[in-house]
């Protein structure tokens, strides 16, 4: 069951973020997880099945698992230990307003 959150979801608010984050990265833990054991079960499969002599099939598995296992690491560290919830995020003020024309006070016609 999901976690719930006990009021209006706010991304400036330090302890929705810091639980936005930590559920980030458990949903690139899982995706790691489920696409590894997909990619690893092809490979063996593939060397058990063909015939001796050839070529491994999926030679770069162990090279993607080891990358993304280490990226996966340093997004922890830096979910877990580095990131700062203390303060909100900074937001624009004045984002959204759109283009206002410049009035002058002295809008007069000339006449002919």
């Amino acid at each position: 069951m999901p976690p719930r959150w006990p009021r209006q979801p706010d991304r400036n608010d330090p302890a929705y973020r810091k639980l936005d984050d930590r559920m980030n990265l458990a949903m690139h833990v899982a995706i790691f997880a489920v696409t590894n054991s997909g990619l690893w079960f092809f490979r063996i499969l593939g060397e058990r099945t063909s015939p001796p002599g050839t070529p491994d099939s999926l030679p770069w598995t162990p090279l993607l698992t080891l990358v993304w296992a280490g990226l996966l690491v340093a997004h922890a560290m830096f979910i877990l230990t580095i990131a700062n919830y203390s303060e909100p995020t900074a937001t624009a003020t004045s984002a959204g307003t759109g283009f206002k024309p410049k009035v002058t006070a002295n809008t007069t016609k000339a006449s002919k």
